[in-house]
């Protein structure tokens, strides 16, 4: 009984509560017919199947993932191009200083002549240095090696001939070389000969090299240029490193300069 009592007071109320939300004024048709359609509809305006109009999450992150990568891919394009201007400069830059020009005529380890004719259709990385050097010729040699062995590792790539020149003949003998090279590298070949012959080595590659003053026991450090050259399979002078660069530095641009490379003779 106390639902029927209260059932048609909670009935009378509709009507009350439509007339709060959509109040009949004159002229109010207009307004009715909207209100109408919001209680239909709901609170949002769906569009066929009750999906929401306009581009869905989906859309906008396909669309903002294509234009990232199209950012990207300009981007790599433009470094790229940067990088490819750097090297044609550089490779230019080092043909107009005539490095690594003429031959040489050289004893190696073993005490066989050796030319620069001798290692064509070879890479070479040659290092300029001595054999009583406390520090730097020994630091850079092994780093030479760890480049030669990284590059040995990898399937398909040629072999890198290290080849060691001396800048000391005076002290440097075919039997003093050949004790020195044994503690780097199986086929590092070290080269060595007259004064006049390094000389004319050293001058040909742009190495700068001056004896010290001797002490009481005669003995002397050489100053000179420090760097590991590059030669391709012409026989050519490809690339230059200072002491700055690593040893995976220094594999990396050799690799890239195998990959690139292209014989300019017959």
């Amino acid at each position: 009984m106390l639902l029927l009592a209260l059932a048609p007071r909670a009935w009378l109320r509709l009507p009350q509560l439509k007339r709060l939300v959509c109040p009949r004024t004159p002229g109010g048709d207009s307004l009715r017919m909207r209100c109408q359609l919001l209680s239909r509809q709901g609170p949002a305006e769906t569009g066929k199947q009750g999906q929401p109009q306009g581009p869905g999450l989906r859309t906008r992150l396909l669309i903002t993932a294509l234009f990232g990568a199209g950012l990207g891919g300009a981007w790599l394009a433009a470094r790229a191009k940067k990088e490819q201007w750097r090297q044609q400069q550089r490779t230019e830059a080092l043909r107009q200083a005539a490095v690594g020009q003429g031959d040489f005529s050289l004893l190696d380890h073993r005490g066989q002549a050796r030319c620069k004719a001798d290692f064509r259709g070879q890479w070479v990385l040659m290092y300029f240095g001595f054999t009583h050097c406390p520090d730097i010729c020994p630091d850079e040699l092994e780093k030479l090696v760890q480049v030669v062995q990284q590059l040995e590792a990898e399937p398909g790539l040629p072999l890198v001939q290290p080849i060691f020149i001396t800048v000391d003949p005076e002290r440097d003998s075919v039997e003093a070389m050949a004790r020195y090279v044994q503690d780097f590298h199986p086929r590092l070949l070290g080269l060595t000969g007259s004064a006049e012959q390094i000389a004319q080595a050293s001058h040909n590659y742009r190495v700068y090299y001056s004896a010290g003053p001797k002490d009481e026991d005669q003995d002397y450090i050489v100053d000179h240029s420090i760097a590991i050259y590059l030669l391709n399979p012409d026989g050519l002078f490809t690339d230059y490193y200072g002491r700055a660069r690593s040893a995976e530095q220094i594999a990396d641009s050799v690799r890239h300069h195998m990959a690139t490379f292209r014989s300019v003779l017959p």
